[in-house]
């Protein structure tokens, strides 16, 4: 695949799975925590809802780079980059929903309502096309055969 296909379908297999773990590089080490991603960009920026006072914001603040691993059935994806904390009400607005609502209940005018942007440095994604089904025919096959599992895989810079 090209580099741009590469990018297209590691924004496509992004777009499917809406909760990543995002690991932060802080103070204290490196930390993991589920996030919901909620906008995916061609570019591969990624958009997340927060809270202006968690470790995570501190940690970005004090490094931006950050990891986010993304997990299915059948995909998984790893992507590195670096994050920024943004003050956009618009944009907070234009994403807001129900879920961020749960854990900011004043809504996007809450002042401890912000936004992490993450610019993509890297990713890379591996994908069993055609769904479980296709997984048993490859696992089948590969114990069978001997072979190797089937999986397509992309790296994008």
């Amino acid at each position: 695949m090209t580099q741009d296909g590469d990018q297209q379908r590691l924004v496509e297999l992004i777009n499917d799975i809406p909760i990543a773990m995002l690991t932060t590089f802080g103070v204290d080490g490196p930390r993991s925590l589920p996030m919901a991603r909620q906008e995916v960009e061609a570019s591969a920026e990624m958009w997340f809802i927060t809270g202006r006072d968690t470790d995570h914001v501190r940690a970005i603040q004090h490094d931006p780079r950050v990891a986010l691993t993304f997990s299915a059935r059948d995909t998984w994806v790893a992507v590195t980059g670096r994050a920024h904390v943004v003050d956009d009400l618009d944009k907070l607005k234009e994403l807001w929903n129900t879920f961020a609502e749960a854990w900011l209940p004043e809504g996007p005018e809450d002042p401890n309502a912000t936004l992490i942007r993450v610019d993509v440095d890297r990713g890379e994604y591996w994908d069993t096309p055609g769904g479980k089904i296709a997984s048993l025919v490859s696992f089948a096959k590969t114990k069978l055969g001997g072979g190797t599992y089937d999986t397509e895989h992309g790296t994008v810079e």
